[in-house]
């Protein structure tokens, strides 16, 4: 039994409220227990320099935590520059929230969402992604524009006391011997997986466990996307 409660093939309670800022295209708050993300879509009517003139559009990413998103302060980022960490993360929101648009039918625009992190406890680019897909399909929905071609979800999965589990929050995450983060289309395909052995090595078994379970994962909270996009 983990130190939460949960069943090692249980996830944190998930909540998706979409619409949850008014201003912007498209939003939705997530919820990965108490681990809270603002994310934002904003549509903008231009691409990125170099892809004008080719008819395609584009999806990018910002991230960042809130100074008291977590036990102690931590310094902006703008008045610091972005730590190599920030600069990570943003890139895989945005390379996993491509894979589920055609860029030719989103045309010459480009959808850029931002993910704040309010409340941090393990699993906040997981749950950016996550809650980016809502805010992303309701930008799309709002503006008419049919570019979806999947959805896409990520879940965290690690190996802790020689066991593997699904949904880490932080102080499982600090003393897990493994730690992975999956992402996968509604359809199941991958779009991307980061595991390590943060103190020692994992097995090919273990690998598989863990999809395994991530799978599970993602397969329920494509249904809470389903239900949170509809609104």
């Amino acid at each position: 039994m983990r130190i939460s409660g949960r069943q090692n093939n249980e996830m944190r309670k998930v909540e998706l409220i979409p619409g949850f800022s008014p201003y912007a295209e498209g939003s939705c708050l997530v919820k990965f227990g108490n681990t809270h993300v603002l994310c934002t879509a904003s549509l903008d009517q231009f691409v990125p320099p170099w892809l004008r003139g080719k008819g395609a559009g584009w999806v990018t990413a910002e991230y960042g935590m809130l100074p008291r998103s977590t036990h102690e302060r931590m310094q902006r980022e703008t008045k610091k520059g972005q730590s190599g960490r920030t600069q990570e993360i943003q890139r895989l929101i945005g390379r996993s929230l491509r894979a589920c648009v055609d860029m030719k039918v989103l045309g010459e625009r480009q959808i850029l969402i931002d993910c704040d992190v309010i409340q941090a406890d393990g699993g906040t680019r997981t749950a950016s992604i996550t809650g980016g897909y809502v805010a992303l399909a309701h930008a799309l929905s709002i503006n008419k524009t049919n570019a979806l071609i999947d959805s896409v979800a990520a879940i965290s999965c690690g190996i802790l006391a020689g066991t593997p589990v699904l949904d880490l929050e932080y102080i499982e995450d600090s003393k897990a011997e493994v730690d992975g983060n999956f992402v996968l289309t509604g359809s199941g395909k991958l779009v991307e997986v980061q595991a390590c052995g943060e103190n020692g090595t994992f097995s090919d078994e273990e690998l598989v466990a863990m999809m395994a379970l991530a799978k599970k994962g993602c397969e329920e909270l494509r249904e809470l996307q389903k239900k949170a996009a509809a609104e």
